[in-house]
């Protein structure tokens, strides 16, 4: 027999567990936004296949007990203003990275002017000793 099976296997157990938690990742996902709870949308959400849920046995039962806790009581409406919400998130985090650039645009013209400065009296200081040299050598008696 060519390859070794108890690699596959590890390889299939590992690749089965990762799937498992995607699908717990995906039910949070769902519960959490007020998602109906459906085999179809955890799988899109999990990015799982509906065979994989169905063939689990305990997600399966999670996602059944899931889906009819929500059909007997529906969830209140979601407040109009949520601070957890991915539009009040992506504007808070766009105004601090317009700070953040705003901040490191003046750092770099402040360095700028810094390293003209230093450039400068780098020249001055090259240009008085070159005098210092060529003077003595006119100087000569």
């Amino acid at each position: 027999m060519r390859g070794n099976p108890d690699n596959l296997r590890q390889a299939a157990a590992r690749k089965s567990a990762a799937a498992k938690t995607r699908a717990d990742q995906g039910l949070c996902e769902l519960i959490r936004a007020g998602q109906p709870i459906t085999f179809r949308g955890l799988a899109q959400t999990a990015g799982v296949s509906l065979d994989f849920l169905y063939r689990n046995p305990q997600i399966r039962k999670r996602v059944e007990q899931l889906r009819s806790q929500q059909q007997r009581t529906r969830p209140p409406a979601p407040p109009e203003h949520i601070e957890d919400h991915p539009s009040s998130v992506i504007r808070t985090l766009t105004t601090q990275l317009a700070e953040l650039r705003r901040r490191h645009r003046d750092e770099i013209n402040t360095l700028k002017q810094a390293l003209e400065t230093a450039h400068g009296e780098n020249l001055e200081l090259r240009r008085r000793l070159s005098d210092q040299h060529a003077s003595p050598q006119t100087k000569t008696p």
